[in-house]
């Protein structure tokens, strides 16, 4: 009985300590992350406003024909590289002057790399390709 009890303690020792030592900290998770960005469509700018928590992400974009929309994304990171997040995004953009919704798709890199800023590129099927920087509020 007492080497039974001393293994099972043993055990749940060691179980403790493994996931204890495993679990990686909540690197920013519930603190949004904003970023500006700036694209070319047509040999003409556009711009976006956005910011990303908990894996997903909000854009609010004008595109050079003046159209404005929301995007909505999705974040990955690659297994064992926390530096780099890819992304896709789906969103919805409505012209000045029509009646009419365009349906808008996106994707692109998010850079991390260690201070107060990270960077991005991306293309954006209404908006173009964009260069993103983002502010990390950690």
């Amino acid at each position: 009985m007492f080497i039974t009890k001393q293994i099972s303690q043993s055990w749940g020792i060691a179980i403790a300590s493994t996931l204890i030592l495993a679990v990686k900290p909540a690197r920013a998770q519930l603190i949004p992350q904003p970023w500006v960005s700036l694209g070319i469509q047509n040999s003409e700018p556009t711009y976006s406003v956005g910011v990303r928590a908990l894996g997903l992400g909000a854009e609010l974009g004008i595109s050079n024909e003046n159209a404005v929309g929301v995007d909505v994304m999705k974040f990955v990171n690659p297994p064992f590289i926390s530096l780099i997040s890819g992304y896709v995004g789906v969103g919805l953009y409505e012209q000045a002057n029509t009646d009419g919704s365009e349906f808008a798709y996106s994707a692109g890199v998010q850079i991390s790399p260690p201070g107060n800023f990270f960077f991005g590129a991306g293309y954006h099927n209404i908006r173009g390709v964009n260069g993103q920087i983002g502010l990390k509020l950690f």
